[in-house]
């Protein structure tokens, strides 16, 4: 334990140096990001456990931990942005949370996704890695809900063309007629082998 500690202090002081605002990053520093990144999502829900049933909490941390390594494919700005994204959501966990906070049922359930909470004040031109339009849900073997994604949307006639969200180009846009607008996921919750921003995970199955 000491030695994983001294090795993620380590990590904190070389990510303050210089060297990683020339973003000349080697596979030392990458690893160094993906375990501070992987501690503090450990460190996120740890305190969220003692109010899950037991059942449950295994299969939470395993997913916390698969996410963390998902975002080890990204760019280390990008998973920076990801790790602003869950932080950012963590109260929301509890969805009462996010229904006292404006986030309502909008009667959207789909397979490989879940059920989709949207605050619609939140909805405009505007993307704000903190603060996603929409929250995706999933529920337990109980019947109680557990935040699985993060959704951003920005209405088609604000943007002609897919808005500028995450850092890079790894992030994937949908041109939704349907709804009149452009959707993201970020699957910041729960472990996507598809990708965290595909639009779908094949882990998801829709309880009902």
């Amino acid at each position: 334990m000491k030695q994983s500690f001294s090795a993620v202090t380590n990590c904190s002081t070389k990510a303050a140096t210089p060297f990683l605002n020339r973003l000349k990053w080697n596979t030392a520093t990458q690893l160094c990001i993906v375990m501070l990144a992987a501690l503090s999502l450990f460190a996120s829900c740890k305190k969220q456990d003692a109010m899950q049933p037991k059942t449950d909490i295994q299969s939470v941390n395993d997913a916390d931990i698969n996410s963390a390594a998902d975002f080890g494919r990204q760019p280390l700005r990008t998973i920076a942005e990801l790790i602003q994204a869950r932080e950012a959501t963590i109260r929301y966990k509890d969805i009462n949370n996010a229904i006292h906070d404006g986030y309502i049922d909008i009667h959207v359930v789909m397979e490989n996704m879940g059920y989709h909470y949207q605050k619609v004040s939140l909805v405009d031109s505007v993307f704000d890695v903190k603060h996603p339009e929409l929250l995706v849900y999933n529920k337990n073997a109980d019947g109680t809900f557990r935040l699985v994604a993060v959704e951003y949307a920005v209405p088609l006639d604000k943007s002609a063309t897919a808005p500028k969200g995450f850092i890079g180009n790894k992030d994937v846009w949908d041109h939704n007629d349907g709804f009149g607008l452009w959707l993201l996921h970020a699957w910041v919750w729960d472990f996507n082998p598809d990708g965290v921003f595909n639009p779908t995970n094949p882990r998801v199955h829709v309880v009902m």
